[in-house]
């Protein structure tokens, strides 16, 4: 389909999903006649029919269902290539905030591939707190914050999923549990804890504390951490066993263990908060693109090495 064009392929697609030619006419600010002459030419084109027309209505053939299904995924590849040729022209900084433990895996081939179709852009990577990166999107000092969202709904800041990751148990090669291939949530009870700042990460306290109670697992704090490097060096030390992310895998020496755990809290969502009024700034939106393609092509890669 060389000569394919894109305009009458989103009248079809409009008409498809519309299920009626005068709403999709309407919705494309079209005439009936001039939407019905675009999808007779695209059929003339493609050679088959692709609506059964009715008197009052009309329904797809599987030539047209499957010009439906595959037509949507062109569409958007198409405004995903428009956004990037356009967002080449432009010298833009892009400041983001991250957490290591959460986002290994996915911000740097992610931002390989944008300096690679951007290479004007320039972009400044800030290693905070959920907390801090929440702060620095409202004052206007961030454009994206990589993290997990907070609880609690923040005006004017729209959350993006880039991947779910699952739970694991870091313990030194020292720990009595070290001989278990799997962990069950009565094997955490009365044993030492090694956490996150309760006062900077609220929302893991929450979650965890959260699946204590449903599980009725007392909790001992043995250290509170101000980030991943200080919770890995003191579980490295003995000072007890943490939970942590799957991809903290990426960050823990060979003397820290990651042992599964089943079952386990919700899986946390890794998402890419913007403020509202920058959504439709292209540079923006073309990396967070990049930001959701590399988290699912991290996924695939550990689910085929597992």
């Amino acid at each position: 389909m060389p000569s394919l064009e894109l305009r009458p392929l989103r009248s079809f697609i409009a008409a498809a999903e519309d299920g009626n030619i005068s709403r999709a006419a309407a919705r494309l600010h079209l005439t009936q006649p001039a939407l019905s002459r675009q999808i007779k030419g695209l059929e003339d084109e493609m050679g088959v029919p692709l609506l059964e027309r009715g008197a009052h209505s009309f329904s797809l053939t599987p030539a047209g269902e499957l010009l439906l299904r595959e037509g949507k995924i062109l569409i958007e590849r198409a405004d995903l290539l428009e956004q990037r040729v356009r967002a080449t022209a432009k010298a833009q900084t892009i400041r983001i905030g991250y957490s290591p433990s959460l986002t290994a895996g996915i911000l740097s081939p992610a931002m390989e591939a944008f300096t690679q179709v951007h290479p004007k852009a320039r972009v400044e990577l800030f290693d905070l707190t959920t907390n801090e990166m929440v702060d620095s999107l409202q004052k206007g000092s961030l454009d994206i914050a990589l993290t997990v969202p907070p609880l609690k709904d923040i005006p004017d800041i729209t959350w993006t999923t880039v991947q779910q990751q699952s739970w694991r148990v870091a313990m030194s090669r020292q720990h009595p549990l070290l001989g278990k291939k799997v962990l069950e949530p009565q094997d955490l009870n009365e044993q030492r804890l090694v956490v996150y700042s309760q006062k900077e990460y609220p929302d893991y306290w929450a979650a965890i504390g959260g699946w204590f109670r449903q599980q009725k697992i007392n909790a001992r704090i043995a250290s509170e951490c101000d980030g991943i490097t200080s919770l890995i060096s003191a579980v490295d030390a003995g000072l007890g066993i943490a939970l942590v992310v799957e991809h903290t895998a990426c960050l823990i020496p060979e003397r820290v263990v990651l042992k599964t755990l089943k079952p386990q809290p919700e899986p946390v969502s890794i998402a890419a908060g913007m403020l509202d009024r920058l959504k439709h700034d292209k540079v923006l939106a073309v990396f967070v693109e990049e930001l959701k393609r590399a988290g699912t092509m991290d996924l695939h890669l550990r689910h085929t090495k597992g």
